[in-house]
């Protein structure tokens, strides 16, 4: 998503992370990666829970997943991969944005 981003920002979108994990442990790896992106924390789960996301495998995890948001609010694509070495494509995030 990195590599990505700038192509992503100038199709008019925005990139966040939103990650099952503590607002100190967000706040570390942010700074240790640099990341153009927000990231957010989820230590409740909250969102990926809402996503549908939450604990897919049984490991008390979000699963590895893209959604794309239309401005008004609704999902209008998303991708669920099957692990975290299987991500959305920064190709196929661009196709779907409107």
């Amino acid at each position: 998503m990195q590599t990505n981003y700038d192509a992503i920002q100038e199709a008019g979108a925005q990139v966040v992370s939103v990650v099952v994990a503590t607002l100190t442990d967000v706040d570390g790896w942010c700074q240790r990666a640099a990341l153009p992106y927000p990231m957010l924390a989820d230590p409740d789960h909250q969102v990926s829970e809402a996503y549908g996301v939450y604990d897919l495998r049984g490991d008390g995890r979000a699963a590895p997943a893209v959604f794309v948001i239309g401005t008004d609010g609704r999902v209008i694509w998303s991708r669920v991969a099957p692990s975290t070495t299987d991500p959305a494509s920064a190709a196929s995030i661009l196709e779907q944005l409107p």
